[in-house]
């Protein structure tokens, strides 16, 4: 069966017939986020009595992401057999995020030494609120390389499905995925199966997916309507500064990535336009962590890859994350008037790398992360983090598409890696041409 983005799948054989201009979904997306917008700035009271319309949005998307992870990783391992191949898999995806998630420490240390955007506040520690940011700083004391190690490992093994930890759902779905393609023939049946039951939820994922508008103009709102456009004035510097260095890792950085691959950056973009209007919205790459791994499909990359590489850069590939969180750490201290000596930058960037490998894409991670890092720092005061915290949620926004589109790069890389890449149907994905569809995949909006 083939599948052309601009139609819609025939329903008794005929040739597929145009879609309107209004169905398409990122569209949608689109005109319910600028909706959010303006209701949250000229209503800011209903704008933000809204919080629940985007909170169960996510709850829905939630609900299907540990089934969606589990089936594409069992699935793929199982029917990878050679399980030679999927160790060879893990170590070059984890090589790639170390080596990259480490290069956006590096680039937002270098900016924040560059530009300066804390220099001149001249703020004195003793007058900050650090109430404000206790929430922030009780759950990351609870962030430590033991407690992460072990907070992987679910209590039972349906548990990790019903607690939504997407951590616990890998390993359960490595181990679960190895043990079936270790059974030869007895597996076959177990196996076909669970590829029907994919079917199944990724047409479940679609029929969440139309509710998407919906889930974005709520959050939206209720941004708007909480924290207002005009808090970005206080913090321009800091929030201009992240902007700017996200996009230039992104277009800069992973373009070259991309450029010696094969591919246009810009095109990834364009072909991921919805998923990515939906991430802006929500302000969580989480809500369309389905949606990614089906058009990575779509775009050519073996599904046994994807379902390896997007869900764990969602715990362990966290660009945008990690360029906000030195950036962040060097602002207050430029803003306390702390001075940090190299050595004491340099220990700031290895505590970041390991703090920030528990944070999934969910909205608020990155700033328990950053209180986490700045307690094993004592140089940086952690009640600090009370200067960004008004504008922490539109930084979150940003951190989001970085580390969405970090991860969508990852995938297309480490199928290259493989030699399993599919680059006529990478290229008819990107180019919005004709191209086949994954076995149990659904037509996308």
């Amino acid at each position: 069966m083939k599948y052309t983005p601009t139609d819609v799948q025939p329903h008794d054989g005929a040739h597929p017939a145009p879609r309107r201009w209004y169905s398409h979904l990122y569209l949608q997306v689109l005109v319910a986020i600028t909706a959010g917008v303006l209701l949250g700035h000229f209503y800011p009271a209903l704008g933000e009595s809204l919080k629940p319309v985007g909170d169960m949005f996510i709850k829905l998307v939630k609900m299907v992401i540990a089934p969606v992870i589990f089936l594409t990783i069992v699935t793929g391992i199982a029917g990878m057999r050679d399980l030679g191949s999927v160790g060879r898999v893990a170590a070059k995806a984890f090589g790639y995020f170390f080596f990259f998630s480490t290069l956006a420490l590096i680039v937002g240390m270098v900016v924040a030494n560059v530009v300066k955007p804390g220099s001149g506040l001249n703020i004195d520690p003793a007058s900050l609120d650090a109430g404000k940011v206790a929430e922030y700083s009780e759950k990351a004391h609870e962030t430590s390389l033991v407690g992460f190690l072990n907070a992987m490992i679910p209590e039972t093994l349906v548990s990790s499905l019903t607690q939504g930890n997407i951590l616990q759902v890998l390993v359960v779905a490595i181990l679960f995925g190895i043990s079936l393609a270790s059974i030869g023939e007895r597996g076959e049946r177990i196996l076909s199966i669970l590829e029907d039951v994919s079917v199944v939820v990724f047409k479940l994922v679609s029929i969440v997916m139309r509710v998407a508008p919906i889930g974005a103009f709520g959050a939206m709102a209720f941004t708007i309507g909480k924290y207002g456009v005009g808090s970005l004035a206080n913090l321009a510097a800091l929030v201009a500064t992240f902007y700017a260095t996200s996009l230039i890792f992104v277009l800069v950085v992973l373009g070259a990535v991309a450029r010696l691959c094969g591919f246009s950056i810009f095109r990834l973009i364009g072909y991921l336009k919805g998923e990515l209007l939906l991430v802006l919205g929500t302000s969580s790459s989480e809500s369309a962590l389905p949606a990614l791994i089906e058009k990575m499909e779509r775009a050519g990359c073996p599904k046994a890859i994807v379902g390896l590489v997007v869900p764990t850069g969602y715990s362990f590939n966290l660009d945008g994350t990690n360029i906000y969180m030195t950036l962040a750490a060097l602002f207050i201290a430029q803003a306390c008037n702390v001075d940090l000596t190299i050595g004491q930058q340099l220990l700031l960037l290895g505590v970041a790398m390991l703090s920030s490998k528990g944070a999934a894409g969910v909205t608020g991670a990155g700033f328990i992360t950053l209180a986490a890092t700045l307690s094993i720092v004592p140089s940086v005061p952690v009640a600090g983090m009370a200067l960004i915290l008004g504008v922490d949620r539109f930084m979150s926004e940003c951190r989001s598409l970085t580390n969405f589109i970090g991860n969508a790069v990852a995938t297309v890389v480490v199928s290259r890696w493989e030699g399993r890449l599919d680059h006529d149907q990478l290229d008819a994905a990107l180019s919005g041409t004709t191209l086949a569809l994954p076995a149990h995949a659904v037509p996308a909006e």
